[in-house]
């Protein structure tokens, strides 16, 4: 009889070091998906050394770096030695991209059982729970991350919602895209703290709107 074994994969490492420090999921195989995968470009060979060198260089270290602190953690589920998955991720779009390419990869690797997801709030505490199959998400992965479509078809709406936002936020009419422009006296300090505050829904964090607040301005 094979050995029930759950891997639960976490947003990241304050997540991970979250749950470690307050004992939740005690006992229990977790690891942190350290990306932002909502950010820059990609490649529909997960984890591959092409995927490696393409995300490194988005996150501007070295291919030995994003292998440390993005790969490494991920061996577990690269492993494949585990029965049961269960995601642990919030409700913005950062998160739900991130989702998205963990599917992804459950999916191209034949991984057959339903899959629990679990969305939290800002203090990590569930709000929302879904049962799901990983079928299919590959080629979601594939229309939204490199052909930057939208699917007929997405689920569960948490999803469905990040896909959308991921999609729109770079263009130039999009909400973000108008703040910035509308707030140009404001110093990058000031603005940045501005969307941190505003723009919740996308997740971003301060390195990836410092990036987009430089290149807008730089235009």
């Amino acid at each position: 009889m094979i050995k029930e074994l759950t891997i639960h994969i976490l947003n990241g490492q304050a997540m991970y070091d979250f749950f470690k420090r307050t004992n939740f999921l005690q006992g229990e195989m977790m690891i942190p998906f350290n990306e932002a995968m909502c950010f820059g470009d990609t490649s529909d060979e997960l984890f591959t050394r092409e995927f490696v060198e393409k995300r490194a260089k988005v996150h501007h270290v070295s291919p030995e770096q994003y292998t440390e602190i993005t790969i490494n953690p991920l061996k577990p589920l690269f492993s494949k030695g585990f029965t049961h998955v269960e995601l642990w991720f919030d409700e913005d779009m950062f998160c739900q991209i991130n989702i998205l390419t963990i599917l992804a990869w459950l999916d191209k690797n034949g991984h057959s059982k339903p899959i629990d997801l679990h969305i939290v709030e800002d203090k990590f505490k569930p709000i929302e729970n879904y049962k799901l199959m990983a079928t299919g998400y590959y080629d979601v992965f594939i229309q939204v991350m490199i052909h930057k479509t939208l699917p007929e078809w997405i689920y569960p709406a948490p999803i469905k919602k990040g896909v959308e936002l991921y999609l729109t936020y770079l263009r130039e009419d999009s909400n973000l895209m108008l703040y910035i422009k509308k707030h140009q006296n404001m110093s990058e300090k000031e603005l940045l703290y501005a969307l941190l505050e505003n723009f919740k829904g996308y997740g971003l964090g301060d390195v990836q709107y410092l990036e987009i607040i430089r290149e807008q301005r730089s235009k």
